[in-house]
């Protein structure tokens, strides 16, 4: 992006994702989700798994919560086109109801997806207690990091890190390629750098968009490899997420990832995330392919 091309305010950014979420009824348990705007490529899974969950929450009543999802890709999505949701109603029981949901581009599915909804109630509760890391205000931009690393990282990586996206994201701590030391876990914060009003359901839609950020990378990290280096090829194959209570995706959120075992070129990652004052209001987990491209002779 040119330096004289007018930058997105915090707001504009955070109007975007609102419009991205809000998958439009187009028939009875069918739903449209926009193309990413100003996309190319292939879709980011995020975007796919948080319109897929709206879907299916706009076929639930508003007193049961998203609590869990489950998805598999199975096809790369085209960030340039929409997509079409079909939201099979599988359970409406007396304390949880569940819905599937199928993602189509060009008439083949490209995501399956399995979301459970429930009736909030009390019963026993803990919690992991929240890693010790220096708050945001202390830590560079994404942005910050490239212009401090500008002639050091490939000029591609540092175009992307420049990129205004819908979820700000400050590291904790630094990662390939900005080190090749091995990282055997990563954390950051995140947060929609504007405000995207009260309806809950858009929270946790806009946890699930988030929650693909950084963590497949995460199995790489701890061979000193990165998601940018072109030797690597990643693609992501399943998404969970279990969501523990109600959170603002508009606040500060810490996301702390590890990587417990990789092979067969494939990773499996999982994911921790924490409210600023540390409760703990979801998991994640994730596995996806992190092939080595070996170059022809």
């Amino acid at each position: 992006m040119s330096s004289d091309t007018p930058q997105p305010t915090p707001q504009e950014l955070a109007d975007a994702l609102v419009g991205i979420l809000d998958v439009e009824p187009v028939e009875l348990n069918f739903f449209r989700g926009i193309a990413t705007p100003g996309g190319r490529g292939r879709s980011f899974g995020g975007q796919v798994i948080a319109q897929a969950l709206m879907a299916a929450i706009k076929t639930v009543p508003e007193d049961r919560p998203a609590h869990s999802l489950h998805g598999y890709f199975m096809r790369p999505g085209d960030a340039t086109a929409p997509v079409l949701y079909q939201v099979e109603r599988d359970r409406d029981g007396g304390s949880f109801t569940t819905r599937r949901v199928i993602a189509v581009q060009n008439g083949k599915p490209i995501l399956n997806l399995a979301a459970s909804f429930q009736v909030e109630e009390p019963g026993l509760a803990h919690q992991d207690d929240m890693p010790d890391v220096p708050p945001p205000e202390n830590l560079k931009t994404e942005e910050e990091l490239a212009d401090a690393h500008e002639g050091e990282l490939p000029e591609q990586f540092l175009k992307w890190l420049r990129i205004p996206r819908p979820v700000e994201m400050r590291p904790v701590n630094p990662r390939p390629p900005f080190t090749r030391e091995p990282l055997r876990e990563q954390s950051f914060w995140f947060r929609v750098p504007g405000h995207i009003g009260a309806n809950p359901a858009l929270h946790r839609a806009a946890l699930a968009f988030a929650s693909d950020f950084g963590l497949l990378g995460t199995a790489a990290y701890v061979h000193g490899k990165a998601f940018a280096d072109p030797d690597m090829q990643f693609a992501s194959l399943d998404h969970a997420l279990w969501i523990h209570g109600d959170v603002r995706a508009d606040d500060w959120l810490l996301y702390t990832m590890d990587s417990p075992w990789a092979g067969g070129a494939r990773g499996f990652t999982r994911g921790r995330i924490f409210t600023r004052d540390g409760r703990l209001v979801a998991n994640v987990a994730q596995e996806g392919l992190i092939r080595r491209i070996v170059p022809k002779s």
